[in-house]
């Protein structure tokens, strides 16, 4: 069941990066209505690429590279000597969630335009919490056997 459930997150990632993630209006950073991960990573490189290089080093490439990872340990092609790689790309891939916060607090704190969140990024959370559980269970069933 994990594998499967890992290998809806390879579609289903995807989805949410495009998807958008907030509604915007009048924010000086981005002058988009709709912000998904890729348009913020594209307003971003305008304006900071190096900041639109970890955006999408967290947001995007860690996520792919940790639900790749666990795809390659569900169908043994690594087995149990791939866990302590997937720690690391799991703390990466955490902070994708937490740039989004920021961002959602940002907009709001400074009272310039309007921010609502849109169904993205409920997806995209989703995507981060399955990720983390299958992750979370992955691990427990190494130490099991």
């Amino acid at each position: 069941m994990l594998r499967w459930t890992n290998l809806a997150l390879l579609v289903l990632f995807p989805v949410s990066w495009v998807a958008p993630l907030a509604r915007a209006g009048l924010l000086p950073l981005f002058g988009l209505d709709e912000i998904s991960v890729l348009t913020g990573i594209r307003a971003l490189w305008g304006e900071d690429r190096a900041l639109a290089a970890l955006v999408a080093l967290l947001a995007v490439a860690a996520p792919a590279a940790k639900t790749a990872w666990l795809a390659l340990i569900h169908f043994g092609a690594l087995g149990p000597r791939g866990l302590p790689v997937l720690g690391a790309l799991s703390k990466l891939a955490m902070a994708d969630v937490f740039l989004v916060a920021v961002y959602i607090v940002l907009a709001r704190g400074v009272g310039v335009g309007r921010v609502e969140t849109a169904w993205g990024l409920w997806l995209f959370t989703a995507c981060v919490l399955v990720s983390m559980a299958v992750t979370h269970l992955t691990r427990a069933a190494a130490w099991t056997r």
